[in-house]
């Protein structure tokens, strides 16, 4: 199985790896930092380089289980066993680590359930099980005191069986924590949120940066759905 470098430290841009497989413009290596889609956020992007070749990665995918780096098509491919350099491209990953920290702290100020989530470098969104009119304004300026506040955020692990103690640590009604590996990545917001993620965050809420909540949608007699920006 892939080493996910980027579960530890979101912030590592770049890292050497052994190719453990390949097919189909598909490969797979011993560790890498791209994130695979999963969870409402996108697969990194990057580039695969190696002695004689380098490649686009245009996605990265969970296949067969395992981190698949998704080439260009008709792109070269390095040989099984090469050793080849993975690099992100950052400026997108961070725009997604901000936008789902922010997701986060939205959830902490509409306090239902989540029925579905997207994250986007450009626009985010957050669907709420709720009939309630949401105060664009007052969630606003919630949300802008959160990211001023600046509170930390880190990660731990809990077992499964300590999830299934505390079962409001889960907000999402419709996707339920990946089991099977015998523990779970919570997301812990300093005296804010605390909940299963996957995903990869910001170290701090001030990094989050200036955040703008766009349109609210009416998805249904009980359903809202709160799009976010961030205005850099």
């Amino acid at each position: 199985m892939t080493r996910e470098l980027f579960r530890d430290d979101a912030y590592l841009k770049s890292c050497s790896a052994v190719v453990t497989a390949l097919g189909d413009n598909v490969i797979r290596t011993d560790q890498t930092v791209c994130y695979p889609l999963g969870g409402g956020q996108p697969g990194d992007t990057g580039n695969m380089s190696w002695e004689g070749g380098s490649a686009r990665i245009v996605d990265t995918r969970y296949v067969g289980g395992d981190i698949g780096h998704v080439l260009e098509e008709g792109s070269a491919a390095p040989a099984f066993g090469a050793e080849v350099r993975i690099e992100i491209d950052w400026d997108r990953r961070y725009r997604h680590m901000r936008m789902h920290t922010a997701m986060h702290l939205l959830g902490s100020v509409l306090k239902y359930g989540v029925t579905g989530g997207n994250i986007s470098a450009e626009k985010s969104r957050l669907d709420f099980d709720m009939e309630d009119t949401v105060d664009k304004e007052a969630v606003g300026e919630a949300l802008t005191e959160l990211v001023a506040a600046d509170h930390a955020v880190s990660c731990r692990w809990i077992t499964e069986d300590e999830l299934d103690a505390n079962p409001d640590l889960v907000r999402t009604m419709s996707v339920q924590p990946p089991r099977g590996k015998g523990s779970i990545r919570l997301l812990e917001i300093d005296s804010v949120d605390l909940q299963p993620c996957g995903g990869t965050h910001v170290r701090s809420t001030s990094e989050v940066g200036a955040v703008r909540i766009g349109k609210v949608e009416k998805k249904g007699r009980q359903n809202r759905r709160v799009n976010l920006h961030l205005d850099d």
